[in-house]
């Protein structure tokens, strides 16, 4: 019970970083965030760096480079739809594992027949929702729960080569925050005598959201990823993914605090059909503890 009790604080504070980001989305660009709240959760954590193995680090580098594309996705895509739709796609990125599969020529099981058959009836269903049609927001959300369902296929390989969790982790995070370093000083930043006044703009903006961005940095990446381990290690893998569907539900009911966002009937039944899949999907999951990735 204890167990289960951690995974579910898990999925409620990964179901907060939804609104928390959708909250910063107007006045910071996608890079800006997810550089902040990485280059925090990378300094906690950079003690788990020292005298790592280099196959260590090697691996959490693949892997970060991967987990940044899966946050400039949804971030950027969070900027142009609602947090609850963002939070409901994204949370697709349980059915891409076994899609790779078919990819592969590795014939579905049952299962999976009826989870995307489900979760193609709640897109349907919520992408419709208010009279509101698929967008760019949402093939962002798309696209980010692709790179989600990858980042999860290189992990479960991943934690299979290394010694150290705690050092691929640290690894992966750590270099999200380079990438969005780089990226942010290539796409984002002009050059010339716009770059001090723009500059000044984004310290002021990272200055008046930095409570959302020190939750995100400190506690929904750093603290939690601890209390997920300990959680996985003390409950069994089909409870974790049962528990880790409804992410995106407690992603919508926070939204709804946080933001006043609302969802009509046809999109409550559009996200009761997506939970549906996801549950499905997972239930027979023997995917290891740690390719879950920090929300």
């Amino acid at each position: 019970m204890r167990g289960i009790a951690a995974l579910l604080t898990v999925t409620l504070v990964w179901g907060t970083t939804f609104p928390a980001m959708k909250d910063m989305t107007g006045a910071l660009s996608a890079s800006m965030i997810v550089l902040v709240r990485f280059a925090l959760a990378g300094l906690l954590l950079s003690p788990f760096l020292w005298r790592a193995r280099a196959g260590d680090v090697g691996q959490g580098v693949l892997a970060g480079v991967v987990l940044f594309f899966c946050y400039v996705f949804q971030i950027e895509g969070l900027s142009l739809t609602s947090s609850n739709r963002n939070a409901f796609l994204t949370g697709l990125n349980v059915l891409v594992v076994p899609l790779l599969g078919m990819a592969s020529g590795k014939l579905p099981e049952r299962r999976i027949v009826v989870a995307l058959l489900l979760a193609l009836a709640g897109l349907f269903a919520l992408c419709w929702d208010g009279g509101i049609s698929w967008g760019r927001g949402d093939t962002l959300a798309l696209l980010a729960a692709l790179c989600f369902g990858l980042y999860v296929k290189m992990m479960e390989v991943a934690t299979r080569k290394v010694q150290r969790l705690m050092t691929l982790t640290a690894a992966q995070i750590v270099t999200v925050a380079v990438c969005a370093a780089g990226w942010l000083l290539w796409r984002d930043m002009p050059s010339g005598e716009l770059a001090g006044p723009w500059q000044a703009a984004a310290w002021q903006a990272v200055l008046a959201y930095k409570s959302n961005l020190i939750y995100l940095g400190v506690v929904a990446t750093a603290a939690i990823i601890s209390l997920q381990t300990w959680g996985q290690s003390h409950s069994s893998a089909n409870e974790a993914a049962v528990i880790y569907a409804f992410e995106p539900g407690c992603a919508a009911i926070f939204a709804y605090f946080w933001l006043g966002e609302t969802l009509a009937w046809n999109g409550l039944l559009g996200a009761a059909l997506l939970i549906s899949g996801m549950i499905v999907s997972q239930w027979s999951s023997s995917r290891p503890a740690a390719v879950l990735a920090p929300e």
